[in-house]
């Protein structure tokens, strides 16, 4: 047996938690996917979770692996990473996540899994625990995933009015109504694609701590069906909560806005996703959201709604951190 291994029904109970994890990042980011094409009422609510999680579940078919390896390999020292480690992680994250989605805050699932890795490491092995160029790129990712949601939100706005210019209302409302289709499902692939790929990494490199994986560092095809499954679920489940609060209380939204929200962060998504970068969905689709509405008019957003997001947004990493540390010594007293 590899030193200081779980046996295997504790291994297999800290995979049912990561996977828990998982559940809640597509259950907590549901609304990213679907919120501007419900509020639009393109498609029902039912309709709308069940497409969103047929594109999260297929995502692994469309992108590589390069995120999963990012949070698997750059963030922390494999050293130091331990069973306790991934528990606090996890821990941390889903905390985060279930006390944003009571009060409906549209926070990062991904930033708040990063931060209770970062944490739980931290706690064990203090800051040479941590590869900080890479956690340097996700903080980067934390200011830019918003700003490149709204700048190419904004852009696509424009065009599609310049487009539109010879045309009726009602016909523009109903080609948008079917472009809006095209545009959440490439929004979803990008979900599906960037977010699942974090959970890949955590089980992963826990598997290779504990002397379960062969061959070093890689994905098994079971961990990327088990996590594109738990998300695509989570999804199905919706997230009315924060739905509400994306595609309504921060702008109004018509199809053709729904449509260059939508684009704009799946455009977003799927540079980072294929880069490796770990960013946030949230994050990006608030971003572009907050752009259409910027686009017509700045009174258009309610800049309120859109400042207490951001605040969720900046105490993720750190609340989560503590809560990971805090877990991590839990563990080791409770063992």
């Amino acid at each position: 047996m590899h030193p200081g291994s779980l046996p295997p029904v504790a291994l297999v109970a800290l995979v049912g938690t990561a996977l828990l994890f998982d559940f809640l990042n597509g259950l907590h980011d549901s609304a990213n996917s679907i919120a501007t094409v419900v509020s639009t009422r393109v498609l029902r609510p039912v309709t709308a979770v069940f497409w969103a999680a047929f594109f999260n579940f297929i995502a692994f078919l469309v992108f590589g692996l390069h995120v999963a390896n990012t949070v698997g390999n750059g963030l922390v020292m494999h050293g130091v990473i331990d069973a306790r480690v991934v528990f606090g992680a996890l821990a941390g994250a889903i905390a985060w996540n279930v006390i944003t989605w009571i009060f409906g805050i549209p926070s990062s699932s991904s930033h708040a899994l990063i931060g209770g890795l970062v944490g739980a490491a931290m706690a064990k092995a203090g800051p040479a625990a941590i590869h900080w160029s890479g956690l340097d790129t996700v903080a980067a990712a934390i200011l830019l995933s918003p700003l490149i949601g709204f700048l190419l939100a904004v852009g696509l706005v424009l065009a599609t009015a310049w487009l539109s210019l010879r045309e009726t209302p009602f016909a523009a409302d109903r080609r948008y109504r079917l472009l809006q289709l095209v545009s959440s499902s490439l929004l979803s692939l990008g979900h599906g694609g960037n977010d699942a790929q974090k959970t890949m990494g955590i089980i992963t490199v826990l598997l290779v701590s504990q002397g379960r994986l062969a061959g070093g560092f890689h994905v098994p095809l079971w961990v990327i069906l088990s996590c594109q499954a738990a998300m695509a679920l989570g999804t199905f489940s919706g997230g009315w909560r924060i739905v509400r609060t994306v595609g309504s209380r921060i702008t109004d939204l018509k199809p053709i806005q729904g449509f260059c929200a939508e684009t704009g962060g799946a455009l977003a998504l799927f540079g980072a996703t294929w880069l490796g970068v770990p960013v946030s969905t949230t994050h990006t689709v608030i971003g572009a959201v907050v752009g259409v509405g910027a686009a017509r008019r700045a009174s258009a957003v309610r800049w309120g709604i859109a400042r207490s997001i951001v605040v969720a947004w900046v105490v993720t990493l750190p609340a989560s951190a503590a809560v990971g540390a805090l877990c991590f010594w839990l563990a080791g007293f409770v063992g």
